[in-house]
């Protein structure tokens, strides 16, 4: 798992990839939590979406957001942080340019940037949001929201309550073109912190439906 570093707006970035040996594998891309309250790429969510995604042969990326470890530059409200998100995937496809679908992945506030990354970039197929954080940011700007994909909260969540979670998964699923599932982790809070097993249970069951082709057969 190669140390990288690559060119972001405001410096260099920190990340680690995984290359697949797979000839025009598809990408993912992992979002960190909020850097102002010790998120980072060595997240255990984060680094557990990244291992799922390379064990079934993405070629898959996490990297520091800018002002973490050793990325350059400083907080930036979200702003910033989603130019970081469009430079690593720029960086992805430049060293996969014939690479297969790609999907984006975030956890809490790199959920929020996530999402926003895949209103921006049409070649996003798939998402994974985990414990998105629906109480502290505005996500009206998922209209529509152009892929689908999947919403995971734990119900002991005191950070971001279920209830503000399902007003935002039931407005998306609403939406017509898309399918949006969700997924509670009973007793999870907003850490995962005795639970991780659970988190990564109902993302690899979703997983499995999606890269299978079997959602339309639900």
């Amino acid at each position: 798992m190669p140390d990288v570093i690559f060119n972001g707006p405001e410096g260099r970035l920190e990340g680690r990839y995984h290359h697949s040996a797979e000839a025009n594998a598809p990408l993912a891309l992992i979002l960190h939590p909020h850097p102002q309250y010790g998120g980072t790429m060595n997240n255990k969510v984060v680094f557990n979406l990244f291992t799922n995604f390379k064990e079934r042969g993405f070629s898959v990326l996490r990297f520091n957001f800018r002002g973490v470890g050793r990325s350059q530059g400083d907080y930036d409200q979200g702003i910033g942080e989603l130019s970081d998100a469009a430079a690593a995937l720029d960086w992805m496809q430049t060293h996969n340019p014939n690479a297969g679908p790609v999907w984006v992945a975030g956890f809490s506030f790199g959920a929020w940037i996530a999402m926003q990354l895949l209103m921006r970039r049409p070649e996003i197929e798939g998402f994974i949001s985990v414990a998105p954080p629906a109480n502290m940011y505005d996500f009206s700007f998922l209209a529509p929201c152009p892929s689908s994909g999947i919403i995971i909260n734990g119900t002991r969540d005191i950070q971001v309550p279920q209830k503000d979670v399902l007003k935002l998964v039931e407005k998306l699923q609403a939406q017509k073109g898309i399918t949006i599932h969700h997924s509670e982790v009973t007793g999870a809070d907003h850490f995962f912190q005795e639970t991780l097993q659970n988190l990564m249970s109902s993302v690899d069951d979703y997983l499995n439906m999606r890269l299978l082709g079997k959602e339309d057969q639900e």
